[in-house]
């Protein structure tokens, strides 16, 4: 999954270009015929003159929802890539809050913990340990 880019508020694809880092914060950008310096400070680029506030979202990266504890339904935990699970941590019946780990799959030689959205009850566990699963598949329901 890739991340998703915002500048200025606006999502936006992130370019093909070649990022060498000039010195601390500073950057020299080639795109195509295109080059450019860009000043980077804290949530900020400068190019050209011209600022932009840049947001960068981790689709991988839980993040609690004001809404999330509270929402009704059903909820899949979903694997972010292709892995194998080194654990599952929940069993069907089993109350979670947010936040809780519900399975642990191994991608690319690294373990992510995937999590609860929200408060419920384990309905499904779809996998169980030393499987491989696919980017996308469901790994275990919440409700």
């Amino acid at each position: 999954m890739k991340p998703i880019v915002r500048i200025n508020g606006e999502v936006v694809e992130p370019l093909d270009a070649d990022i060498v880092e000039a010195e601390p914060g500073v950057y020299s950008v080639i795109s195509g015929l295109v080059s450019c310096e860009a000043r980077v400070e804290g949530d900020e680029i400068t190019i050209g003159g011209y600022r932009f506030r840049v947001e960068v979202e981790d689709p991988r990266q839980w993040r609690r929802s004001s809404r999330g504890a509270d929402a009704h339904g059903r909820a899949s935990i979903c694997a972010a890539m292709p892995g194998k699970i080194v654990r599952v941590l929940v069993t069907v019946g089993d109350e979670v809050v947010a936040g809780q780990g519900i399975v642990v799959v191994e991608a690319m030689k690294m373990q992510n913990e995937l999590k609860a959205p929200r408060n419920g009850r384990v309905t499904a566990v779809e996998v169980g340990e030393n499987d491989s699963v696919n980017a996308g598949a469901v790994l275990a329901t919440i409700e």
